[in-house]
């Protein structure tokens, strides 16, 4: 169903405030990983407030839809969607990564409510999310597994093992993302470890691939539409180009910001920064919208 002018609107919003959320977090926190944060955030706002199916009040209902969120330093941004759709509550998120805090710097299944497993060693996420799309087609539920993965973790082995065998079973209740922000700790993606042809590489691996601008809302809805109604007995893989910490000018495209601390000054830049960003991207949906 098309995306409608209001319905972008109203998701756009929405993604704003996650995003601010992130950087109060990363504020309180001392330090955090933003610039990840802010590249997925369009993709968890999309996910968490036009198709997951899930239950706040009943957050281990076996009918849900899962989410693996692979690359599970973006807790930080994992954490303020949680306390936004009512998980967990907020003040926890002023206790971000601090001592005997519940939430960590890579969010634990069981401490957080609403996440469905613990991540962080990156390559792990995609290996799981496959066992739970697997485990609904034995138990014979219709829930839908999703997963998000980080471009630089796309250089562990696991990924691809889970990518031939979820090709292999035929696993199209499993819908994945790769944050493709073409950043990771030590610097760009293709300096450390070239991944190019990425998207040649998964439909060899016998996966269908929708390559998009993660940080376009419309752009996002109609992959994953297309990818709930894939026929096929393939599995679909969306690859979504973002910007490493979209939407902070400073921070933008800089794989120096994968991990960073925020003075007063860079808080209050950041904040001026993501108003302007915001701005800009409801004039788009404004123009754009049907």
């Amino acid at each position: 169903m098309p995306l409608s002018k209001q319905e972008w609107l109203a998701l756009e919003k929405k993604a704003n405030e996650l995003r601010r959320l992130c950087l109060d977090t990363t504020f309180w926190a001392g330090s955090g990983h933003i610039g990840g944060g802010m590249s997925v955030m369009d993709i968890l706002t999309v996910l968490y407030h036009k198709y997951l199916n899930i239950n706040v009040e009943d957050p281990n209902w076996a009918e849900r839809d899962r989410l693996i969120v692979s690359k599970g330093h973006a807790g930080i941004a994992y954490a303020p969607v949680l306390v936004d759709k009512g998980f967990n509550d907020p003040e926890q998120l002023k206790t971000f990564n601090h001592t005997n805090s519940k939430m960590g710097i890579h969010l634990d299944s069981n401490k957080v409510v609403g996440v469905d497993a613990s991540t962080g060693s990156l390559g792990h996420g995609l290996p799981i999310a496959l066992g739970t799309a697997l485990a609904a087609r034995v138990l014979g539920r219709s829930y839908k597994t999703y997963c998000i993965l980080g471009d630089g973790e796309c250089d562990e082995g696991s990924n691809w093992e889970a990518a031939m065998a979820a090709a292999h079973f035929k696993v199209t209740n499993l819908i994945s993302f790769v944050d493709r922000n073409k950043c990771m700790i030590d610097g760009r993606t293709e300096d450390v470890m070239s991944l190019e042809p990425f998207c040649d590489k998964w439909i060899a691996f016998g996966f269908i691939v929708k390559e998009i601008d993660g940080q376009n809302i419309k752009e996002l809805t109609e992959a994953i539409d297309f990818a709930l109604e894939n026929k096929t007995e393939k599995p679909v893989l969306i690859v979504a180009n973002t910007k490493k910490g979209a939407g902070i000018d400073y921070m933008e495209d800089d794989y120096r910001w994968h991990y960073g601390a925020l003075d007063e000054d860079k808080y209050n830049q950041a904040k001026e920064s993501l108003e302007r960003y915001y701005e800009k991207r409801v004039a788009r949906a404004e123009k754009e919208g049907a």
